[in-house]
């Protein structure tokens, strides 16, 4: 990987990881437009530490006094029914079925699943799902001639089942052109939460989903470091850091008042055309994989 590669990947990093179009996939996209070999699941995982690192410092005090509050619930019953002792645990639960389910499909994830036809499925697909989640968010809020506003969820009323089938979601996100925060989000939407509520709840899940990747990737690199450019790869890290802060800021503005629907309409565009170059043999579905 030149340092050129890192500029670009780390860029696309930043700036996909956390709108709903998944970050994974414009990665592979990137590198298969361009002719470059698939930057990895391995270069994915690390990269998005550095993403991840943007999320703890823009939610450093939420995160703090939910860290702070769930180790003294556990010896201080007094805490326990504190909002902030239920959300560590709620972040704990959500983790659970990405955690089983990334090492039950390790091989098949970074193997089979990084087939490009796969990938414009899972944007359209996902796309649709959104627009619907979307779709049902307008229309509690804005109501109608015959329908009144519906109050949405906020995370006060999150529950364990809420946040499984959160978990779920973002496990989901595992194959390339789901998206973690678009399948999270989808499924928050859907279960009847704000917007704001399930991105925030989004966010704080994927943090030790991200962290504990990159970490096990780190590990695997560690033992067989042939495969992995180090600097181009911290290079492309700390990019994806500052660009992801910048977009996290502007994301959470965005959703207070905007919908999805921008998000829907170019998953969509960009499924389809994926079909077409394939179908057209302008693109091969194993285009920038290694040895490709």
């Amino acid at each position: 990987m030149s340092w050129f590669e890192s500029l670009i990947l780390g860029l696309v990093q930043g700036l996909t990881e956390f709108l709903p179009i998944s970050s994974s996939a414009h990665l592979r996209l990137t590198a298969a437009f361009a002719g470059w070999h698939d930057p990895g699941a391995a270069f994915t995982a690390i990269t998005q530490i550095g993403t991840e690192a943007a999320v703890l410092i823009y939610f450093r005090k939420d995160i703090g006094r939910i860290i702070s509050t769930w180790f003294r619930s556990l010896y201080t019953k007094s805490l326990r029914s504190e909002q902030d002792a239920k959300m560590g645990w709620l972040v704990i639960v959500g983790s659970i079925p990405i955690g089983v389910l990334g090492v039950l499909f390790k091989d098949q994830i970074t193997g089979p699943a990084r087939d490009l036809r796969l990938t414009a499925t899972t944007l359209i697909v996902m796309g649709l799902v959104l627009g619907f989640a979307d779709w049902l968010a307008s229309r509690d809020e804005e109501g109608g001639r015959h329908r009144v506003v519906k109050q949405r969820k906020t995370l006060r009323e999150l529950g364990v089942k809420d946040g499984l089938i959160f978990g779920l979601c973002q496990a989901m996100a595992l194959v390339p052109g789901v998206s973690r925060s678009g399948a999270t989000i989808s499924g928050g939407l859907l279960l009847g939460f704000t917007r704001e509520a399930a991105a925030r709840y989004s966010f704080l899940l994927a943090i030790p989903a991200v962290l504990a990747s990159g970490a096990f990737e780190i590990k695997d690199v560690a033992e067989n470091p042939g495969h992995i450019f180090w600097g181009p790869t911290i290079f492309a890290t700390v990019l994806a850091f500052f660009v992801g802060y910048a977009v996290i800021a502007w994301f959470m503005k965005f959703i207070s008042t905007k919908s999805f629907m921008p998000f829907v309409v170019y998953r969509i565009l960009l499924g389809i055309v994926l079909f077409v170059l394939i179908g057209t043999d302008v693109l091969s579905p194993h285009a920038g994989e290694s040895g490709s």
